[in-house]
């Protein structure tokens, strides 16, 4: 065992860790620690194919691009929705942080959902080995964001963390480096842009792109009523008229605009909750649920979580890195955390034998 461990951390002594996220890309660099944040967006030249641009300049030019320039996300809900694209855009990533040094081929470790199909986690390891990686490995994202924020994930405690990304929430109950419950729910904070922009739609009949429903989401997005009522100009285009058109929305018309997609995620952290041992509960009664991803940052979503499961809810300092930072950690000290890695499923070939 220890002579697999030793050639293990050898392996991996050059190595990535990355959150490929619905949203954001991370990568983090072993011993240098986050090298890169970038939104996971992609804008092609329709007619040659080429990439234009990738993450932050692409994201610039989501819905305000001419005939033949399309600017989009490569991610849908946590996973690969578009093969070609994901392989530039981490190529295009790896080359930026590894500058000449890309041709070592670096080992990466990448984190992804926890419901993610063995389709899906062949999609992931085929993606980075075409752009340049070798050695592919992958870790929940749950477990990557417990490690990010130190929690003792190899004890026989209940560690209950909600990750809520881009395009998945997470929840997951750990214990002994394992996940003893999960749930991959693909509602997060894309559901709630799209959920604000059908709102304003609806009772406005005015049409608002995802960048407005993101700004709209992030300065008055909220999940319980608050003692002051906020407000704010938006512009979008009429749907009847074709103009463009501003209106004044509230933040509680926000709150009501994000009902559905809260619901879920509170329901499904319910159900998380009924499915975990007994033993366990009492252990995450006493420690608190962890709230981490970037949805974590929706105004008093964390008293709403508290109300309903009469759990202490904790927000991190950092909620927007822990998983990069856990799978940066795990890169770090691969030895140690060899056994919280997804295992790869062989597929059997079974031959039929002519006697």
């Amino acid at each position: 065992m220890m002579k697999f461990l030793n050639k293990l951390k050898g392996f991996w002594g050059n190595a990535v860790a990355v959150d490929l996220g619905t949203a954001t890309t991370l990568i983090y660099i072993k011993h240098r620690g986050i090298v890169l944040r970038e939104p996971s967006v992609v804008a092609v030249d329709q007619y040659t194919g080429e990439v234009v641009a990738c993450g932050e300049e692409a994201k610039k030019m989501l819905g305000k691009t001419p005939e033949g320039l399309i600017a989009q996300r490569p991610m849908k809900d946590g996973v690969i929705a578009d093969f070609d694209l994901v392989q530039e855009m981490l190529y295009n990533f790896l080359s930026r942080v590894l500058s000449n040094n890309l041709f070592f081929r670096p080992k990466v470790l990448i984190a992804v959902p926890s419901g993610i199909t063995e389709v899906e986690k062949r999609a992931v390891r085929d993606s980075a080995e075409n752009a340049g990686a070798t050695g592919v490995l992958l870790v929940s994202e749950p477990i990557a964001a417990a490690v990010g924020i130190g929690l003792p994930i190899n004890e026989p405690t209940g560690n209950m963390i909600i990750d809520i990304g881009g395009g998945t929430t997470e929840i997951a109950v750990i214990s002994l480096s394992g996940l003893v419950t999960n749930i991959s729910l693909r509602v997060a904070g894309d559901e709630m842009d799209e959920a604000i922009a059908s709102y304003i739609r609806e009772k406005y009949r005015v049409a608002i792109g995802e960048q407005t429903a993101e700004q709209i989401k992030i300065y008055l997005g909220n999940a319980f009523p608050s003692k002051v009522e906020e407000s704010m100009e938006v512009r979008g285009r009429d749907l009847v008229t074709g103009a463009p058109k501003t209106i004044e929305i509230t933040s509680t018309e926000v709150r009501e605009a994000l009902k559905s997609p809260i619901n879920q995620i509170i329901e499904a952290i319910k159900k998380a909750l009924e499915k975990t041992p007994p033993e366990l509960v009492a252990d995450i009664i006493d420690r608190g649920i962890y709230l981490t991803g970037g949805g974590s940052l929706l105004k008093s979503l964390d008293e709403l979580i508290m109300e309903e499961t009469n759990i202490p809810v904790k927000k991190v300092d950092n909620p927007l890195e822990c998983v990069v930072l856990g799978a940066g950690k795990i890169i770090d000290n691969i030895e140690d955390y060899e056994n919280v890695l997804m295992k790869q499923k062989k597929s059997s070939i079974k031959r039929r034998v002519e006697l």
